[in-house]
């Protein structure tokens, strides 16, 4: 078995095809075919299913994926090292993160990180937090920026707390309201944020024991807004979510200043690799000199 034909296979369930993963690795179709054969040979079973929508793990081969997951994850790892040792840094950094994170930090995160550490590539993998998790479950990603809850199956750095606040219409009777609490949504239509995982509105429902007057449930914060401002609920949003983007809106915080805690989750701050370690301090050099 060889490194190389770990790499085909993980390309092959990154993309789910084998056209896409010969283009990523710069190789032919027929070559990541024989790879994966070789690869299922050497097993002695097979690793796929190959059919008109692409190809899926087969049971066994979803056993065996994190494994070579994390012998790449290894292997990088030590590479990074030798490569510190002789005085140069090179590495590739698998990151998940979520659409705020991604339009209001990391455009000037990237450009400082790339200015300093040119031999560091940075992967981005974007979803919403339950996504996240399980990539970095799955050893698919290396970081993920996560909404940190009371419990993590991981280990976590925290970043930055993100105030949560009411959006509404410009014309709505609480738009002019220092504050509203938590119970005087529940007399509102709401325009409940469908963003995956254990996010910060399901923990504040939690808290407050409380059942909202859901009329929609929507997973794109811009579409939220567009249905706020057109009068057909009000919703939740952490602030960071409505920069740039409050024209026609009422911003009202909730009562108490809750807010959702922003961080860096990987499943072993110990044993991350020299390239992971440069990222983190650059996300927090970036967020000291720039918020």
């Amino acid at each position: 078995m060889s490194l190389v034909k770990y790499e085909i296979l993980n390309a092959v369930v990154e993309y789910g095809s084998l056209t896409k993963a010969a283009e990523a690795q710069n190789i032919t179709q027929s070559a990541v075919s024989h790879a994966i054969a070789s690869l299922e040979t050497e097993c002695g079973f097979s690793l796929l299913n190959r059919g008109r929508s692409g190809v899926r793990l087969t049971a066994e081969g979803e056993r065996i994926l994190g494994f070579t997951r994390e012998i790449l994850r290894w292997t990088e790892r030590m590479n990074q090292e030798i490569s510190l040792i002789r005085g140069a840094e090179i590495g590739t950094v698998r990151i998940g993160t979520f659409a705020s994170v991604s339009t209001q930090w990391l455009p000037g995160i990237l450009k400082q990180f790339r200015l300093h550490h040119p031999g560091i590539e940075i992967k981005l993998w974007e979803g919403d937090y339950a996504e996240i998790e399980g990539w970095l479950a799955g050893g698919a990603i290396d970081l993920g920026f996560l909404s940190l809850g009371d419990a993590s199956p991981f280990e976590t750095i925290p970043l930055q707390k993100d105030r949560m606040m009411c959006i509404l219409p410009l014309e709505h009777p609480l738009a002019t309201e220092n504050s509203v609490s938590f119970d005087v949504l529940l007399e509102q239509p709401f325009i409940l944020p469908k963003w995956g995982g254990d996010n910060e509105i399901e923990r504040l429902i939690r808290q407050h024991a409380a059942k909202l007057n859901v009329v929609y449930e929507v997973a794109e914060d811009q579409a939220i807004m567009a249905m706020v401002r057109n009068g057909l609920g009000i919703s939740l949003l952490p602030e960071m979510v409505l920069q740039n983007h409050i024209n026609n809106l009422a911003l009202v915080p909730l009562t108490g200043d809750p807010y959702r805690t922003i961080g860096i989750a990987c499943p072993s701050l110990t044993n991350l690799s020299p390239a992971s370690r440069r990222f983190i301090e650059a996300v927090q050099k970036w967020l000291l000199l720039s918020l």
